[in-house]
């Protein structure tokens, strides 16, 4: 046995201070002799000695001086299969780490030799149980029992059989007497006459973990009897500990024996230590050392007859003082009564076999043993079945004891989650049965499980997992969301799955607050400029074609918008709702950037409410949705309330606010969630989005193709001057790299002198009110739908307005949609400056493979209309090698 002595390594005296081990209060119970106490574990620590020698503490406790220079080679090889380490570095880490072979021993340190098992294991004051055994000298008989269940339980392993960790034993001196102590450290655990007081267990649940716990004893006797041909010799209530997770297991192998049923010639005793066993719990024929009768007996004769007076004990609450008090049935279930009185049998022969009982007994059919059983055996079962049992665990849990849901099952899932072996509905279960702890429990018990999760690669779990992000997303420290959350969250921003990609979106409302800055600038605004971005597989398949999802970008924006340093609000904010969400083609989305726009109104100075923002509002106000109408007007008064009272305060000479312009309304709250992938609704059931100072969330939006092809067909046409050009950066391609240009955070992109869509778009300095107003009012004249036969007059009264650039004008794009007819488009005249393509083209189909020749090459033919057919047109121009 190893005998791993502190107290001789500090210099003191032997005893109960000799283990690596606090021992701390006994338990009122414990079988026989033995004295079961709490205990942690602890770390050892070094005593110099101030001579030319090192000490050594070999496998036995011997403490041994030895002359250096000395290898651990040397040592090693008088202690078979053991190790070298240094004392002090185990009280530093808390470990024990191995020298390596050829390391030579320094002057005066303390080194221990320990089993190669030991080598790396961890001393950091983890719950143990200490039991010991004392004796006035050596040939006690006590003691030698107690070495036999030492020597037993070292090694006899069975999952329902109490873990053994170390052991020792002691001498100390009192004067002229001695006294020795055998010391064994096992697993934490609690008598189970203590716990089930502790439990307070009554009705159905009490006879649920009662027959579980039996469940459990009945395996571990059937492993001895049955697998070991061992005999137990003393199972009764004080040989049955719990765990922390709520386990029974046997101990109390002082008794332990062989069966020597083929000797039956021998009339000794079978069990060289049977008068350590009470008289009221031996059967009859080992009350009167019949030993040729328990010879010819089956091995489980005598452990049988011990689970019946275990039995007896556990339902009648009280300890058996008495043989016959086993006749008394009135506390015994009755499912289980009949294989009660088969185990106490009179006749060995007949008693029942404890493999038997826990294979075939109806008392052992319930709930709590089928969802242990099902949970134990997890990898056995196939995915329909693990899909099933997992989708019901949740109602399930609520009717089992809450305790044991907690420490049993709790465990068991969220270790075969992290493994791999439960299904994704597990996830829930988990999360649910989560709900019941503490947050301190919470986040010791089942947020490390989830952490583990993020790095699956299994759909369903990472859907599972964001779906249920605000459970759990307020435990998440800032360090875990930055280093090891949001790294495999964000894969799911490029996942071809649409659900994935909204559900990805959405829990970075959750996220983002606890993302550092170099993060949120550096890469989550990278992939929302991705999802904002209005455009067409065909045309740029890395941004996103979901209405929805580009709503709700917008949305996310509005409220994350507090968590941005202020350059990155400066360069985004604006670009983001003005120059795409107002003009996307999918009316919720605009109404969306509306309400970012109010939400997060104290973020802009009055230059920008003035020259950025109203003019692209007030376009809105002839949108033609009339919930988009009805938002713009709302965010029309409130932004000129902020310009009116600038000019008050202006007026008044107060610098300050004249200074910065920016003065802070209610409605700053969190904007909604516009649903439409995970929740599915009719087009006819969508209701408008809610307002800036209401807490109710967006209304279901239906991406389905027929929306987005109605939303296609009212492209608006860009109408700008040939002043904005110099003025204004047109918004560069939906496909650039970076949707926002570069952030104010120190990280330079490779492109990143580039303009592009959330780059910050200059101010016009000192803008000219006659070309602004022109632009307005003639998106505002523009009809809705156009009669064929006004195109010619039409084309003349806007071609007297349009003298500039229409590629980078802000608000003309969004000013009025174009008519849903199918009529050519306006004719301009050749001089004009406009696209070469059709402005549906992009939309309709993908563009021709050759180009068409500009309008300027028709220069004096008149004005030519376009093909009303885009694809046979496209064909034509293919087959003639245009």
């Amino acid at each position: 046995m190893l005998k791993f002595l502190k107290g001789v390594v500090a210099g003191s005296g032997s005893g109960p201070n000799n283990l690596p081990y606090n021992i701390g209060e006994p338990y009122s119970s414990a079988w026989g002799s033995w004295t079961h106490s709490r205990g942690t574990s602890k770390s050892c620590y070094s005593y110099v000695e101030p001579q030319s020698t090192a000490t050594i503490i070999d496998a036995h406790g011997n403490c041994l001086k030895i002359k250096v220079p000395i290898t651990a080679t040397e040592i090693m090889l008088d202690e078979p299969r053991h190790v070298v380490s240094l004392v002090q570095l185990i009280r530093k880490t808390g470990q024990i780490p191995v020298m390596k072979a050829d390391e030579e021993l320094l002057v005066g340190e303390v080194y221990l030799v320990v089993p190669a098992s030991r080598a790396h294991c961890k001393d950091d004051g983890s719950p143990v149980s200490i039991f010991s055994l004392s004796g006035s000298n050596a040939n006690d008989g006590h003691l030698a029992a107690g070495r036999n269940g030492v020597k037993r339980l070292r090694t006899v392993r069975h999952p329902n059989i109490l873990s053994f960790l170390h052991s020792t034993e002691a001498e100390t001196f009192d004067g002229s007497t001695s006294k020795v102590t055998i010391y064994i450290v096992t697993e934490p655990v609690m008598p189970l006459s203590e716990k089930i007081k502790e439990l307070g267990l009554e009705c159905i649940q009490r006879d649920e973990y009662y027959a579980w716990g039996l469940h459990r004893i009945a395996k571990a006797v059937s492993f001895l009897n049955n697998d070991c041909k061992l005999v137990h010799g003393n199972v009764c209530l004080a040989s049955v500990v719990v765990t922390q997770t709520l386990d029974w297991k046997l101990h109390a192998f002082d008794v332990l024996s062989e069966f020597d049923g083929n000797s039956e010639a021998s009339t000794g005793p079978m069990l060289q230590y049977e008068w350590l066993v009470g008289a009221q719990y031996k059967p009859m024929e080992m009350s009167k050392s019949d030993w040729a009768t328990i010879r010819k007996s089956p091995p489980w004769s005598i452990d049988s007859w011990g689970l019946g007076c275990l039995i007896y004990e556990l339902f009648s609450g009280t300890e058996l003082s008495k043989t016959e008090e086993l006749r008394d049935t009135a506390s015994i279930p009755k499912s289980l009564l009949p294989d009660y009185q088969r185990l106490l049998s009179s006749m060995p022969s007949r008693r029942l076999n404890s493999a038997k009982l826990a294979e075939n007994s109806e008392y052992f059919q319930n709930k709590l043993v089928d969802t242990i059983h099902f949970m134990e055996i997890l990898n056995l079962k196939d995915s329909v079945e693990k899909d099933t049992f997992f989708r019901k665990l949740p109602n399930l849990a609520e009717q089992l004891p809450r305790q044991i849901v907690l420490k049993k099952l709790l465990p068991l899932l969220a270790s075969s989650l992290e493994f791999g072996s439960a299904a994704a509905p597990a996830l829930t279960a988990l999360l649910k049965m989560g709900s019941w702890l503490s947050s301190e429990e919470f986040s010791t018990k089942v947020l490390p499980t989830i952490v583990k999760l993020f790095a699956s690669n299994d759909r369903a779990i990472r859907v599972g997992l964001l779906q249920h992000i605000d459970q759990y997303g307020e435990s998440l420290s800032a360090q875990i969301v930055d280093e090891q959350v949001y790294p495999h969250v964000v894969t799911g921003f490029s996942d071809t799955s649409a659900v994935l990609r909204e559900l990805t979106l959405k829990s970075m409302l959750v996220l983002a607050p606890k993302l550092s800055q170099r993060t949120i600038s550096g890469s989550l605004l990278k992939y929302l400029s991705k999802l904002q971005v209005l455009c067409y597989p065909f045309v740029d398949p890395t941004v996103d074609e979901e209405p929805a999802i580009r709503t709700n970008t917008t949305i996310l924006l509005g409220n994350i918008a507090s968590y941005l340093n202020e350059g990155t609000r400066k360069r985004v904010l604006i670009n983001a709702f003005t120059v795409r969400a107002l003009r996307d083609t999918f009316s919720p989305a605009r109404g969306a950037g509306i309400m970012a726009l109010c939400a997060t109104s104290s973020s802009y100075d009055v230059n920008e409410i003035a020259t950025r923002i109203l003019p692209n509002v007030v376009v809105l106000t002839i949108d033609p949705d009339s919930d988009v109408r009805s938002k713009a007007f709302q965010a029309v008064d409130q932004f000129l309330q902020i310009v009116k009272q600038y000019h008050e305060k202006t007026n008044a000479g107060d610098s300050t606010g004249a200074a910065s312009g920016a003065i802070p309304l209610p409605g700053n709250a969190l904007l909604g969630w516009a649903s439409s992938l995970t929740h599915k609704g009719k087009p006819s059931e969508q209701t408008p989005l809610a307002s800036a100072n209401s807490s109710v969330p967006l209304s279901p939006v239906v991406s389905s193709a027929s929306s987005v092809m109605d939303s296609s067909n009212i492209m608006p046409v860009r109408i700008s001057s040939s002043e904005d050009i110099a003025d204004q950066p047109a918004p560069v391609s939906p496909s650039s790299t970076d949707g926002w240009g570069e952030l104010e955070n120190g990280l330079h992109e490779e492109n990143g002198n580039e303009k592009d869509g959330w780059d910050d778009i200059e101010p016009l300095e000192e803008p000219k009110p006659s070309p602004a107003l022109a632009n307005i009012q003639a998106a505002q004249k523009r009809p809705v739908s156009q009669p064929k036969l006004q195109g010619t007059s039409l084309q003349a009264k806007n071609t007297v307005k349009i003298t500039k650039n229409e590629d980078d004008d802000l608000w003309g794009s969004i000013a009025a949609p174009p008519p849903k007819s199918t009529s050519k488009p306006l004719n301009l005249k050749p001089s004009e400056k406009v696209d070469d393509d059709d402005p549906w083209a992009a939309i309709a189909a993908p563009q021709p493979t050759t180009r068409a020749k500009p309008l300027s090459a028709g220069r004096g033919h008149g004005a030519k209309p376009a093909a009303t057919k885009l694809g046979a047109q496209r064909i034509n121009r293919t087959s003639s090698g245009m």
